[in-house]
């Protein structure tokens, strides 16, 4: 049976205007080290990046930073991580997150997290991998998105065997469980992408 070991989490350099995406970060990265799931991030210390990641660590747990390197100071890197990879590029901190993680989980944030959060979903409809998505759909901030792929259902731009399988979690305590059910359903070579098929991606 499959298990979840790291998680890549996608969040906005930014807190956002409402206090719960903060709060829903903290208890997603204090969630992270209880169970004792490593965070995959983006390597940041500002804003939801660095509430989950700063939460993590709070709590005992173990978190990975993948940052490229123009995004260093404009992020603040996170010094306090156990592991800081530093990226020439952003094509490659993609392809380092998905192959150091077990699966995904989308918090609020903006343009650049619906750009990773849609790129997994894109691999995962053309069956490059089987790895679990979750919207962390905290005071239904993911609900835009959701109406927009049943617009895409409806007017058949997602067709049949063409599916986008997405799991939702409306409170941060299902995360976890959510996860650890799907993931539990893989054997552990559908969840595996080689190296070399990510790269052609």
């Amino acid at each position: 049976m499959s298990t979840i070991k790291t998680v890549c989490v996608y969040c906005g350099s930014g807190p956002g205007t409402n206090p719960r995406f903060t709060e829903g970060a903290k208890a997603l990265g204090k969630a992270l080290a209880e169970n004792n799931v490593r965070l995959v991030y983006g390597g940041g210390s500002v804003g939801l990046m660095g509430a989950v990641a700063t939460s993590v660590l709070d709590h005992g747990g173990t978190v990975t930073g993948i940052i490229p390197e123009f995004l260093r100071k404009r992020e603040n890197a996170l010094t306090r991580v156990q592991e800081m990879i530093v990226t020439p590029d952003m094509h490659e901190r993609k392809r380092l997150m998905f192959e150091r993680s077990d699966a995904f989980v989308a918090l609020p944030g903006g343009v650049g997290t619906l750009e990773e959060l849609v790129e997994q979903l894109t691999w995962k409809q053309l069956g490059r991998h089987a790895k679990p998505v979750l919207l962390a759909n905290i005071d239904n901030f993911w609900e835009p998105l959701f109406s927009l792929l049943s617009h895409m259902r409806q007017t058949e731009f997602i067709r049949a065997g063409l599916s986008v399988d997405i799991l939702k979690a409306d409170r941060v305590e299902d995360i976890l469980p959510k996860l650890k059910s799907a993931v539990a359903q893989l054997a552990e070579a559908e969840k595996q992408l080689a190296p070399d098929v990510a790269r052609k991606l």
